[in-house]
């Protein structure tokens, strides 16, 4: 079975484990790559060679040093190499300027991370089903 690529762009290390344990615990099969900042994220997705993968989903976090989230989903849905690619948010904010914003800029989908460890493992679990079993994603290009 495949192993579906994610590019995990968050800063929290709390956050990265979580979401981490979350993505083994679920019945999705995946590879993390993690970015702790969004000048990380941009170097990953753009600094590459023509032939080298990219992911098959990105989760996004909005609060970013150097680079926020805004400013990164832009630049990815902005690139015909990396518009394709699913963007989910994945922040703790929940203001509607920040989903305004999001979905402006062509998000996928935007969701606030539970408080609840056991509701963020759901949404995980959730998320993963969405995209890797019920979506059908892009061919690689």
């Amino acid at each position: 079975m495949k192993k579906n690529q994610i590019l995990l762009v968050e800063d929290n290390e709390g956050d990265i484990v979580l979401t981490s344990e979350a993505f083994e615990e679920c019945s999705c099969k995946a590879n993390i790559q993690v970015a702790r900042n969004g000048k990380e994220a941009i170097n990953i997705l753009f600094d590459q060679n023509e032939d080298a993968q990219l992911p098959d989903l990105i989760l996004l976090d909005i609060n970013l040093p150097l680079l926020n989230g805004h400013e990164v989903l832009k630049k990815i849905k902005e690139n015909e190499r990396t518009r394709h690619i699913p963007v989910a948010i994945l922040t703790t904010s929940s203001a509607i300027s920040d989903i305004n914003l999001t979905y402006e800029n062509y998000a996928n989908c935007f969701i606030t991370k539970p408080a609840d460890i056991n509701d963020f493992f759901e949404t995980i679990n959730a998320l993963s089903n969405y995209w890797f079993n019920i979506c059908k994603l892009p061919s690689k290009k």
